[in-house]
């Protein structure tokens, strides 16, 4: 188990970010975006190497719950009826961390499909 745990989970009033403390002082604020489209769900990650989708459209995604799965993650819905991310401590770490670095990455696979942040297409 890790040591690194978050000790506060909040959703902003306009529910577009969470901002996640940890027990170490680290705090990140994540967007609903980037939770929705790195969703370690295996709608968006796929079943194994290479089945990794790209998700559009989702600019404007909102956080609409957040349900405790054991001591070690959280399940995060949205409003786009997606709920079935498990999103561990260490996941949620490593977004805060390497977040703008993933979102760039995001972008870029979003411009090489030809799709964007605000028109939601079947994901590719």
């Amino acid at each position: 188990m890790s040591d690194i745990w978050p000790t506060e989970l909040r959703v902003s009033k306009d529910r577009q970010r969470l901002l996640v403390s940890f027990n170490d002082g680290q705090t990140f604020d994540l967007s609903a975006e980037l939770l929705r489209v790195l969703s370690p769900s295996a709608e968006v990650q796929g079943h194994g190497p290479g089945q990794k989708v790209t998700v559009s459209g989702k600019r404007n995604v909102a956080i609409i719950s957040m349900t405790p799965t054991g001591n070690y993650a959280v399940r995060i819905g949205f409003d786009d009826m997606h709920d079935t991310g498990i999103y561990t401590w260490t996941y949620l770490r490593e977004l805060g961390e390497r977040g703008p670095e993933l979102f760039s990455a995001y972008e870029d696979e979003l411009r090489e499909k030809g799709m964007n942040r605000d028109t939601a297409e079947r994901p590719r």
